[in-house]
């Protein structure tokens, strides 16, 4: 009678087993959407100029939350530094990066010889990142010194591709 009744509740024992599944599922599913890589401090990022249909889309700078979590102090002390130093009227340098990156598109969109570019521009800490794709080593020289002479901006990190013509 004993196995009789052990073999009855072999079904629902496994449908108990089974209930749990999904929950399981939702939370692997959940640990990996939080090491996926994002854009956690929403530096800004503009794509300023599109004319190159082979150069391969910009993003934003992403990391996953454990970078973000191992980075957020050293933010945090770089950007109270400048001010700290007296570089700084603002008490954070990422403080100017809202203001920055619309003043470089606007800089690279006037000058008007980056109309035959795909540039997108990302802002850190009052240090620009050019990325994107050039037609000559001439323009990607000239956009770097273009925004290193804009205001407020302390660094010009060139990432720019240079496409064969």
């Amino acid at each position: 009678m004993h196995k009789q009744t052990a073999a009855r509740h072999r079904p629902a024992l496994a449908l108990r087993r089974l209930a749990g599944a999904p929950l399981l599922w939702a939370l692997c599913g959940a640990v990996q959407a939080q090491d996926a890589p994002r854009h956690y401090y929403d530096d800004p990022f503009l794509q300023v100029t599109t004319a190159l249909p082979q150069c391969a889309p910009q993003e934003p700078s992403k990391i996953t939350q454990a970078q973000m979590q191992a980075e957020a102090h050293y933010r945090t002390e770089r950007g109270t530094s400048c001010y700290q130093s007296g570089r700084c009227r603002l008490p954070n340098a990422y403080l100017y990066d809202r203001e920055i990156i619309p003043r470089v598109q606007k800089a690279l969109l006037a000058d008007g010889g980056f109309a035959d570019t795909s540039i997108a521009v990302e802002g850190q800490r009052r240090w620009v990142w050019l990325k994107g794709c050039v037609r000559s080593a001439e323009q990607s020289a000239a956009a770097e010194r273009l925004v290193r002479s804009i205001d407020d901006v302390e660094a010009v990190i060139n990432q720019l591709t240079v496409l064969d013509r």
